[in-house]
C-alpha cells in the first residue's frame, strides 16, 4: 500500500460504511481520509499519518468532534475492530448536521441523569445560605 505522508492522497474510494463513492474533489484538503456523508474512516494508519502500516483495516467510526488550538473542528474516530482512536481533520465537505448531531450527543445524552442536575443545584443553594 502506498505510503501518503508526503504526498497527497488523490484516490476515489468506496466508504466501508455507508457506500458512497468518495472522490478527492471538494476536501479543501491534499488528504482525504474519511467519508464526507457518514464521516467514517479505515484503520490504515498506525504512527503516523499517512503511513498506511496498520494491519487492521477496520472501520473507525465518528464518535466525537475537538477543537484544535487554531479554531479548526477534528472528528474523533474509534475502531470498530481493535478499539484504536485517531483523530482527522474536518474537511470542506463534510455533512454539517452530522458534525453538529456528533457535537451535542454529550448534551443530549450526558452520563448521568438529569434530575441529578436539580438536586446538585438544590445543595449548592443551600450551601450558599448556610455561609
Amino acid at each position: 500500500m502506498r505510503n501518503y505522508r508526503n504526498t497527497p492522497c488523490e484516490e476515489t474510494f468506496t466508504c466501508k460504511s455507508c457506500g458512497a463513492l468518495v472522490t478527492p474533489e471538494g476536501a479543501g484538503t491534499r488528504h482525504r481520509n474519511h467519508c464526507p456523508q457518514c464521516l467514517s474512516s479505515v484503520h490504515l494508519d498506525e504512527e503516523e499519518p499517512g503511513d498506511r502500516a496498520s494491519a487492521c483495516g477496520g472501520v473507525m467510526e465518528p464518535i466525537g468532534v475537538w477543537v484544535r488550538k487554531n479554531g479548526e473542528w477534528a472528528v474523533i474516530h474509534r475502531c470498530r475492530l481493535c478499539g484504536a482512536l485517531d483523530s482527522n481533520r474536518v474537511a470542506a465537505d463534510d455533512n454539517p448536521v452530522l458534525l453538529m448531531s456528533i457535537a451535542v450527543k454529550p448534551l443530549a445524552m450526558p452520563p448521568f441523569p438529569l434530575g441529578r442536575l436539580e438536586i446538585n443545584q438544590n445543595i449548592s443553594k443551600e450551601n450558599m445560605h448556610a455561609d
